[in-house]
C-alpha cells in the first residue's frame, strides 16, 4: 500500500477537465417521488480516508463521485455521476447523438436536461449502444421515443435480452450484494463499485436498434457525424464495439478500457469473458485508432487526453488481460488449481503501480479463477471434490468433527485474534450453515465480514462482505431492480420466449406429462411447436404437417400473456384446450430473494 503513487494527482485533473456544471441537487426521482439516484449521499467522500476503507478504493470512489456535465472535445460532452455509467452526447448538424443512455429512463432524462440547460434544446438525432449490458441502454426512453437511428453491435438484441431474462433473477439477487444498494452510504458502508458509485433503480427500457454494426471498419454517418467502428465481441460483453469519430479525433472505448481492472467474471454472475480476445482487440484498437485520436473516453470514468497517453493507456490495459490469461494457463498446465493460481499470480511492477489496472471492480484473484473456469470448468481434478456434500450437509459434518458449534466459534475467535480473517470466515460459515440459530456464530461472522469489507481494495468484494454482514444481522434484503422489464420481455424473440419457459419447467413435476402445442404467430407469420417430454420442453420452428394436441393462433404479445398464466382474449384454439393449463401447471416461478449467507 505504501508503494502506491498517491502523490500522482493526474487522474483528479483529468476527471475535472472540461467541467461545466453540476446537477444540484443531484437527486433523481420517479414521477411519484421515489428516489432512484442520489449522488449527494456520497458527499462524505470529500473527507480524508477513514480506517474503515482501503485508501486506494477511497481514492477511486472520490473520482467516481464527481458529477455533472463535462466537455470532452469540441462538440463532445459527457454527463457523469448520474448513474453507474456515463452518457455521452455528440453534437451533429441538426441535434445531438446520444451514446449509452444509462440504466434508468429517469436518469437519462435528467442527464439530457442538464446538457440542454447549457448547450441549448437540441433534439436527439441518433442513439448508439456500445454494448449489451443494461447500464448502456436501459434509459433510452428518457432521450427518445425511437424515431431516430439506433446503432448497436451485431448480436446486441439476443445478448441484451438473454442475459437479463434467462438467469436474470439469480443475477439480480447477487447484484444486491455486488453493488450494495441496501448498505448505508457512509465510511463504514457502501462507497462505490469501482466502475462508478452504484446502480440507479428507475425504469429500465429498451428500443431495438435500427442499424447493426457487423464488421470492423464499418463506417456510418449519423446527423452528419462520421463514425468508424471496431467490433469487439466476447470482451467485456458478448456484443460490444469501440469507435472513432475521425473528423474530431475522438475515440470511444466503450467498456473495453476503463480506469480500473475489469471483471472477467463479475461476482453477480455472467458468461466468462475471453481475456485472450480482449487483449487482442485492444492491440487492434491501438493499431487502428491510437494515432488518430487526441482524446479517448469510455462508458465509465473519465477520459484520457493525448495520442501518446492513449497508446500507453491501451497498451497497459492490453498487457493486463494478456498477462492474466497467459499466466493462468502457464500455471494450470503445471498442475495448479484455481485458488492456488489466484494466490500465486502477481502483476508486473509497471501494472501494479498503474492506477487504472488496480482491482477496484475486477481483481487478480477472481479474474484468474475466471480464466481457469473458461478452460477447465468448476472441477479441479481432485476426486475428493468430485462428489462433495452440498454446503449445509458438509457444514453439519465439519462442525460435528470439530466438536460442535461452540468449539467452532472458539477456534474462529483464535484465528480472529491472529488476524487470519479468511479462515475465521470459513469456520464460522460452517457453524452458521450447520445451525442458523447459532446467534454467537452469526454475530461473529458478521463482524468478520465487516472487517474483511473495510480492508478490501476491490469495491465489489467490499460490498459482498458488508451485504453478507447485513443479511446475517437483519435478514434478507430484497432486490429492488427488475431487469426483465416490459420492454425486454417484448424484445424477446419467439425462440427466446420458449427458452425462458423451458428453464422454468419443474422437471420432476413434469415427468409424467406428454403434450404438444403448435403456435401460429399471426403477426409474425411464424409457426412453432413446443413438445413437453420427459420433463423437457422442446421447441421446433416450422414443424411438419402432423397435428399437435393443441393449436393456437395468436400474436406475440398474446403468447407472452398466455405463458405468464394470464387470461388473454382473442386467441383461436383448436384441439385439447386443457393442454395449455397443464403446461402452465408445471412451471416454477423464480425465487428472487433466496438466501446467500445462510442455508
Amino acid at each position: 500500500m505504501a508503494d502506491l503513487p498517491f502523490h500522482d494527482r493526474g487522474d483528479f485533473g483529468d476527471a475535472d477537465r472540461g467541467f461545466i456544471a453540476k446537477l444540484s441537487p443531484a437527486v433523481i426521482r420517479t414521477a411519484d417521488g421515489r428516489v432512484v439516484w442520489d449522488n449527494d449521499s456520497y458527499d462524505f467522500l470529500q473527507q480524508d480516508c477513514p480506517k474503515t476503507a482501503h485508501p486506494s478504493l477511497w481514492r477511486q470512489a472520490q473520482l467516481c463521485a464527481k458529477q455533472g456535465l463535462y466537455e470532452v472535445a469540441d462538440g463532445v460532452y459527457q454527463v457523469r455521476g448520474l448513474d453507474l455509467s456515463n452518457m455521452t452526447l455528440v453534437e451533429g448538424e441538426r441535434g445531438v447523438v446520444v451514446i449509452d443512455p444509462l440504466i434508468s429512463v429517469e436518469c437519462a432524462a435528467a442527464a439530457l436536461k442538464l446538457y440542454r440547460a447549457h448547450r441549448g434544446d437540441r433534439p436527439v438525432t441518433g442513439v448508439i449502444y456500445t454494448h449489451s449490458h443494461a447500464d448502456h441502454f436501459g434509459g433510452v426512453r428518457g432521450v427518445t421515443d425511437g424515431n431516430v437511428p439506433i446503432l448497436a453491435p451485431a448480436g446486441f438484441m439476443r445478448h441484451a435480452v438473454s442475459e437479463n431474462v434467462y438467469a436474470g433473477p439469480a443475477m439480480v439477487r447477487r447484484a444486491v450484494y455486488m453493488y450494495g444498494p441496501a448498505l448505508p452510504r457512509s465510511p463504514e458502508g457502501q462507497i462505490g463499485s469501482g466502475l462508478g458509485l452504484t446502480t440507479s433503480t428507475g425504469t429500465v427500457s429498451l428500443i431495438p436498434p435500427t442499424v447493426d454494426i457487423t464488421h470492423t471498419g464499418q463506417e456510418e454517418v449519423v446527423d452528419g457525424v462520421r463514425i468508424v467502428f471496431q467490433l469487439t465481441p466476447d470482451t467485456e460483453a458478448p456484443s460490444e464495439m469501440t469507435f472513432l469519430f475521425p473528423d474530431r479525433r475522438v475515440l470511444c472505448l466503450a467498456e473495453d478500457a476503463t480506469h480500473n481492472q475489469h471483471s472477467l467474471l463479475p461476482l453477480r454472475g455472467a458468461a466468462v469473458r475471453d481475456a485472450r480476445a480482449w487483449a487482442r482487440y485492444l492491440t487492434e484498437a491501438i493499431s487502428l485508432f491510437a494515432d488518430q485520436a487526441d482524446v479517448a473516453f469510455a462508458s465509465h470514468h473519465w477520459p484520457t487526453w493525448g495520442s501518446q497517453a492513449i497508446a500507453r493507456f491501451l497498451g497497459q490495459q492490453r498487457d493486463l488481460y494478456a498477462y492474466l490469461h497467459d499466466q493462468t494457463l502457464r500455471l494450470l498446465n503445471r498442475g495448479l488449481t484455481a485458488p492456488e493460481i489466484a494466490e500465486s499470480v502477481q502483476l508486473p511492477p509497471e501494472l501494479e503501480q498503474s492506477w487504472h489496472t488496480r482491482g477496484y471492480h475486477g481483481s487478480v484473484s477472481h479474474n484468474v479463477k475466471a480464466v481457469y473456469q473458461r478452460y477447465l470448468g468448476w472441477f479441479d481434478g481432485n476426486p475428493a471434490h468430485l462428489w462433495e456434500h452440498p454446503p449445509r450437509e458438509s457444514a453439519v459434518r465439519y462442525v460435528e468433527c470439530l466438536g460442535g458449534g461452540a468449539a467452532v466459534v472458539a477456534c474462529a475467535r483464535r484465528y480472529i485474534d491472529e488476524n487470519d480473517l479468511r479462515f475465521a470466515a470459513q469456520l464460522l460459515n460452517h457453524a452458521v450453515f450447520a445451525d442458523e440459530g447459532n446467534k454467537e456464530a452469526r454475530d461473529l461472522l458478521a463482524e468478520v465480514y465487516t472487517r474483511l469489507g473495510h480492508g478490501a481494495e476491490n469495491a465489489t468484494w467490499r460490498n459482498f462482505y458488508l451485504m453478507g454482514a447485513l443479511e446475517l444481522s437483519d435478514g434478507i434484503v430484497p432486490a429492488t431492480m427488475d431487469t426483465a422489464s416490459a420492454d425486454l420481455l417484448t424484445a424477446l424473440s419467439v425462440e427466446q420466449i420458449f427458452d425462458s419457459i423451458a428453464i422454468r419447467v419443474n422437471g420432476p413435476r413434469a415427468w409424467g406429462e406428454r403434450l404438444s402445442i403448435d403456435w401460429h404467430l399471426i403477426d409474425l407469420g411464424e409457426r412453432h411447436r413446443t413438445t413437453l417430454s420427459n420433463g423437457a420442453l422442446i421447441q421446433q420452428p416450422a414443424p411438419g404437417d402432423d397435428s399437435a394436441d393443441l393449436t393456437l393462433r395468436l400474436t406475440k404479445t398474446q403468447l407472452v400473456g398466455l405463458l405468464s398464466g394470464k387470461e388473454v382474449e382473442g386467441v383461436e384454439r383448436e384441439g385439447d384446450t386443457s393442454v395449455l393449463r397443464r403446461l402452465v401447471a408445471v412451471l416454477d416461478h423464480p425465487v428472487r430473494d433466496f438466501a446467500i449467507v445462510t442455508a
